[in-house]
């Protein structure tokens, strides 16, 4: 059984995300994980970013993790029909005449004043993650949500890796200007239909704990807090040292 899931970029990161069994005793996830930090370390990759239950936390710093931040992981079976679309226009990058270039912008520009902390990532590296992560149909998921031929903010759908009904979100958002006008409580239930659409039978989203309009946004939309999980990260280089 996979304990956590396993993102690899050639040398430059692994992220590893613990995936929680009810059954599963905690001291396994500890013994699975030094097995992974082993070959880490022996691969001698730039860094690891770990997600992982805070009550693990004096346990990861004695290895030389640094904390980055703390999220809340929300949950919700997706029985529906969530709201419609309304005034405003859903569509796929794919189906869509704007660029990957453009879209790249529109997505810096909706993460941009975020409250989450856990920004590691320039927009080059996220957008080469996307078909890495989703697939050469990756810009099936990637939706616009326009109206009067204005961008108002993005959402990225998709099925969990290794799962065949779990629904996730890359990467939700509103832009700047947008923002505290209820647009990310319509937005995010659309994206729920979309999961739905995908074959999504329930949803799994996170955020920063002192994102509190993303939290907010969550509970309005019937989601259910399930979790809270630590983010931890450690560099080759101080390992070394």
């Amino acid at each position: 059984m996979n304990l956590f899931n396993l993102i690899k970029k050639d040398q430059e990161y692994w992220l590893v995300d613990q995936l929680k069994v009810s059954y599963v005793p905690n001291i396994n996830y500890l013994i699975a994980f030094d097995k992974l930090l082993a070959e880490w370390k022996e691969e001698k990759v730039a860094y690891l970013s770990l997600l992982i239950d805070e009550e693990n936390e004096d346990w990861i710093l004695k290895r030389r993790f640094k904390k980055v931040s703390s999220i809340v992981e929300y949950t919700k079976t997706l029985e529906g029909p969530f709201i419609s679309s309304g005034n405003f226009q859903v569509q796929s990058l794919s189906d869509s005449h704007m660029t990957d270039l453009t879209f790249a912008t529109l997505y810096d520009s909706c993460r941009s004043g975020s409250a989450n902390k856990n920004n590691m990532f320039t927009i080059s590296q996220i957008m080469e993650s996307l078909e890495r992560e989703l697939g050469v149909k990756w810009r099936d998921h990637c939706f616009i949500f326009s109206q009067n031929a204005m961008n108002y903010g993005i959402s990225i759908p998709h099925i969990e890796q290794g799962t065949t009904d779990e629904g996730r979100m890359f990467y939700f958002g509103v832009v700047p200007e947008q923002r505290c006008k209820g647009y990310g409580t319509i937005f995010h239930a659309i994206s729920l239909e979309l999961l739905k659409n995908f074959g999504a039978k329930v949803y799994v989203g996170s955020t920063d704990t002192s994102n509190k309009p993303m939290r907010r946004i969550f509970e309005v939309n019937g989601c259910i807090l399930r979790d809270i999980k630590g983010i931890y990260r450690i560099d080759i280089k101080k390992w070394n040292s």
